[in-house]
């Protein structure tokens, strides 16, 4: 009896480290600093979901998208969150061997906030006014085409680029009449315009004319070419992390700080919170979570042609994205 329960004890240790052993060593790159917005790579880690794929995941930051495509395609990390938008605008300039796989934002996070009572309810009130935004703001790419879209004379309204941080101050003290935002800074914003005993206005772009995808999951070629299997493993635990957060984001935040204690519990569970309705949407319900209907993504490709003073038929969206991992092929 006590030989048969050695040998199960030695089988279950064998067999565990076995399992171990036996995981996918994969690196996953956010495209900013760790804070609610960028949680899911902590759930994946936190809850599991990465380890019932096999897979070991070690998370980097990255430096905005660009900085994350670059990364990614030069071997530095395997996956990574990046703007589908932003690789658009690279392959446009010349090959990049990297694809989206996995689309997180179905709609386009970026927003105008203002104050309660400025008289800005629409983005065509913005006429006039002084707008902040950050000096490096992916938005302010496409600011141009969105505006004049929206009937603004670009010529009366004075765009001053200033540091992130500086944004929300600058409205609570008056001394600008609205930024330009991600709908994920919101919680932080309206935090600091209490203070002052303001109430914020969020105006996302997304229902004044700006559609398309947003925020994706990028993969290196040469990861999708020789590692399919992992790449597959990799979706499927990032469509559970998805889930996850929108239905949690709480437990997101608790991740996050699980993995970065000096995260900030309470503030990232609001701006984890902001990212329900550019996750699960009218978009997502329709076309399946995580996918890329042709039609949005090529929507997607004329605002960043248009931003970018390219023609069309410079690109063909089509050829940033590989589907053979969607959840819904």
């Amino acid at each position: 009896m006590i030989r048969h329960l050695a040998f199960s004890v030695v089988c279950a240790a064998v067999l565990a480290s076995a399992s171990a052993q036996a995981a996918d060593k994969v690196d996953f790159m956010i495209d900013w600093v760790p804070t609610g917005e960028e949680a899911y790579p902590y759930v994946g880690v936190q809850e599991g979901y990465f380890a019932q794929e096999g897979l070991e995941v070690t998370i980097k930051v990255g430096r905005g998208s660009v900085d994350t495509i670059t990364k990614v395609a030069t071997g530095v990390a395997d996956f990574g969150s990046a703007a589908v938008g932003a690789l658009m605008g690279a392959a446009a300039q010349g090959p990049v061997p990297v694809k989206a796989i996995y689309s997180i934002y179905s709609k386009q996070p970026d927003a105008i906030f203002t104050v309660k009572g400025s008289g800005i309810t629409a983005i065509k009130d913005l006429n006039g006014r002084t707008v902040g935004t950050a000096t490096f703001s992916s938005s302010n790419t496409i600011w141009p085409v969105f505006a004049t879209m929206n009937g603004l004379d670009l010529s009366k309204i004075k765009l001053q680029k200033v540091e992130v941080n500086t944004l929300a101050p600058l409205l609570a003290t008056g001394q600008i009449d609205a930024t330009i935002n991600w709908v994920t800074a919101a919680p932080n914003t309206e935090a600091i315009l209490k203070k002052a005993g303001k109430e914020i206005v969020v105006l996302p772009w997304s229902e004044h004319g700006l559609d398309g995808y947003g925020l994706s999951v990028i993969a290196a070629d040469k990861v999708i070419k020789e590692r399919p299997d992992v790449v597959a493993r990799f979706v499927r635990a990032f469509t559970k992390v998805t889930a996850f957060v929108v239905a949690n984001p709480a437990g997101a935040a608790k991740d996050l700080k699980a993995m970065v204690p000096e995260a900030d519990l309470e503030s990232d569970t609001a701006e984890a919170r902001t990212l329900g309705p550019l996750i699960k949407n009218e978009v997502s319900e329709k076309y399946g979570m995580g996918t890329y209907d042709p039609a949005l993504l090529k929507k997607t490709w004329e605002w960043v042609a248009k931003a970018q003073n390219y023609p069309l038929d410079k690109l063909d969206p089509e050829t940033v994205v590989n589907r053979t991992f969607s959840p819904r092929s």
